[in-house]
């Protein structure tokens, strides 16, 4: 059986859709499965069981990226084909049963879109997949006896991203109530995602530096080792969701309604003002503190 998964380029929208893989998965004990995103995310799934291919779509002129995937997928008859992208691409292919969701914004969740495409309520959460190599490398950086908050202090667009001062400033309270905790950052790949980080860093002199050098699936294990996530609304918040840790994403000009991180444990602090355009310097460190201190005492009274 051939499961032909159309998912999204963006990263965070492609971890909100790995619910509805990990659904397939049980449910289908005998597919196999082939993946097809943007080059961001294809490394979410380098450890996802049963995918035999990850065919990376790379955006062209004219929307040709969806010929380039329909010349690469037609020589096979697919069982299934879920598109979360709403293309036409599996019209032209051989398709047993075809689920296609419609394209563009809407409100509500978008998990819940997703798992309403195969009529699934409540919506199935997001989940990661890592090797024992990557977990056992990050407990070699994180060690023993240490409780990590991870901090994520970028996002794709500036006007999302919470100042670097009140990252360091809700640390410092943080630790004051907890002087156990130490933080690890992490940020992506290149100058731009490094230039966002280097103030927290500069600031919080024992922090563990991820270096924007590790893969998605890195950063998962090392973030499934943490006792907490803090961070704008980006594809790392909803990677920390993903994990089952505790997670706080911070919401200011985005729609939490839509993108709040879908976990156990996750939940979401929005600025004051009009939904998607409250400006993140309204959302204050002391509000943002006591938000994080509750979901903590929260996690840990369930857990004894």
């Amino acid at each position: 059986m051939h499961i032909l998964f159309i998912t999204s380029t963006r990263l965070g929208d492609a971890i909100l859709s790995t619910g509805l893989l990990d659904t397939l998965l049980r449910r289908y004990p005998q597919a196999d499965f082939t993946i097809a995103c943007g080059p961001v995310a294809a490394g979410l799934f380098a450890h996802m069981p049963r995918r035999v291919r990850t065919i990376v779509m790379v955006k062209r002129t004219y929307d040709r990226h969806w010929f380039d995937l329909w010349r690469q997928c037609r020589g096979r008859r697919w069982d299934i084909c879920i598109d979360l992208r709403g293309s036409i691409t599996s019209y032209f292919l051989r398709v047993g049963r075809r689920y296609v969701m419609r394209g563009g914004r809407r409100p509500g969740r978008r998990i819940a879109h997703i798992g309403a495409l195969l009529s699934l309520t409540p919506a199935p959460l997001p989940v990661t997949w890592t090797s024992q190599v990557e977990r056992a490398q990050a407990s070699r950086m994180l060690g023993t006896g240490v409780n990590w908050v991870a901090l994520g202090p970028t996002a794709n667009w500036d006007g999302k991203i919470w100042p670097a001062e009140r990252f360091v400033a809700l640390f410092n309270l943080l630790r004051a109530a907890d002087p156990g905790l130490r933080p690890v950052v992490l940020y992506g790949p290149g100058e731009a995602e490094q230039a966002r980080a280097r103030p927290v860093l500069a600031q919080l002199p024992d922090a563990l530096d991820t270096g924007g050098t590790l893969s998605v699936t890195q950063v998962a294990a090392l973030m499934g080792q943490c006792t907490l996530f803090i961070g704008n609304d980006s594809g790392l918040m909803h990677l920390a969701a993903a994990s089952g840790i505790p997670t706080l994403g911070l919401f200011g000009r985005s729609r939490a309604s839509e993108y709040a991180p879908c976990g156990p444990w996750a939940r979401a602090v929005v600025a004051p003002g009009p939904e998607g355009e409250a400006p993140m310097q309204g959302l204050h460190v002391e509000q943002v503190a006591q938000a994080a201190l509750a979901l903590l005492r929260q996690w840990r009274d369930r857990k004894r």
